[in-house]
């Protein structure tokens, strides 16, 4: 199984590109969809959450209220640390059990982790490929404050485009990159063409695996 991952800069399309490759049957997990799930109530993290930044952060039906949260840790960077710290090798653990899964299901999968946090995680130590989405800074800006988008204020967008890793830095670190600075249409052509090269790339994973005895 060949594992990838796919990060960028806030704004960048990294879900549009990540979308795209589920059509292509890529196995895509979501990491923010997973730490959304181990901070519902009742989860460990939720209680560590709660207890780090106070009741203040939930929501009336006891949820917690996501928007205060984020406006709470990306003004701060202890806090962002300390949210980080709570959540991340938990998400790390179940994105391995799901890797595990998939692996068992499916051997010859092009497996994918989406992202935002990937690199300043640590986690694109372990993939075989790694997907950097890109765009330029001020579209990253424009796109998150687009009241038909996140509809974020300005200082929010710039706080959390400043908290992440520099984009220049992740894209040295890219085995392939998407521009995603340009139409849609451009943007697939490019995503159709990197399928094609991890398919490649896979085949060459399933070969090594076949001859060192693995799955």
């Amino acid at each position: 199984m060949l594992r990838v991952g796919l990060t960028g800069g806030i704004g960048c399309g990294k879900s549009t590109v990540a979308e795209i490759l589920r059509e292509h049957d890529c196995r895509v997990l979501d990491a923010d969809a997973v730490a959304r799930d181990l901070s519902e109530p009742g989860q460990p993290a939720f209680k560590e959450i709660v207890a780090a930044f106070g009741p203040e952060i939930l929501s009336p039906d006891g949820h917690m209220d996501r928007t205060k949260v984020a406006h709470l840790v990306f003004h701060d960077a202890s806090k962002l640390a300390k949210l980080n710290q709570i959540l991340h090798p938990r998400v790390i653990a179940e994105q391995n059990r799901q890797l595990d899964e998939i692996a068992w299901m499916d051997p010859h999968a092009i497996a994918v982790i989406e992202a935002a946090l990937l690199i300043e995680a640590g986690y694109h130590l372990g993939m075989d490929r790694l997907i950097v989405v890109w765009c330029r800074p001020d579209q990253q800006i424009e796109r998150i404050t687009n009241p038909r988008g996140r509809n974020m204020s300005r200082e929010d967008a710039e706080a959390r485009r400043a908290a992440q890793m520099p984009l220049d830095e992740k894209r040295r670190l890219a085995t392939d990159e998407i521009d995603n600075s340009g139409s849609l249409a451009a943007t697939r052509q490019q995503v159709d063409q990197l399928v094609e090269r991890l398919k490649v790339a896979a085949m060459g994973e399933n070969a090594k695996s076949s001859k060192g005895g693995g799955k």
